[in-house]
């Protein structure tokens, strides 16, 4: 019984520095999926580029705007507001993702 919580304890906290060490190595600086949809309107001023969601993601007809400050937003591609403003606005380039 004695060595069965230690037992564990080292399991649990391999477990937690694998969980670690895996999350760094396939970081990726941003996520190519919406889970939260801004649904007001967004200053253009604000807004640099814009990307595609990844064909893996559930949400369909989403993009990514990429904001001054680093900040991202997802929106609905469909909505009005979005559609004028894709009119002016550039598609991400590489250092811009």
């Amino acid at each position: 019984m004695k060595l069965i919580i230690p037992a564990l304890v080292c399991l649990l906290l391999a477990g937690m520095w694998l969980q670690d060490v895996d999350t760094k190595s396939m970081h990726v600086p941003s996520s190519n999926c919406c889970y939260r949809t801004v649904k007001r309107k967004i200053s253009p001023k604000k807004i640099r580029c814009y990307k595609h969601i990844s064909s893996t993601c559930s949400h369909e007809n989403h993009l990514i705007l990429k904001l001054t400050g680093g900040l991202e937003a997802c929106v609905f591609q469909k909505d009005s507001w979005v559609q004028a403003y894709l009119k002016r606005i550039n598609p991400c380039l590489g250092k811009e993702m």
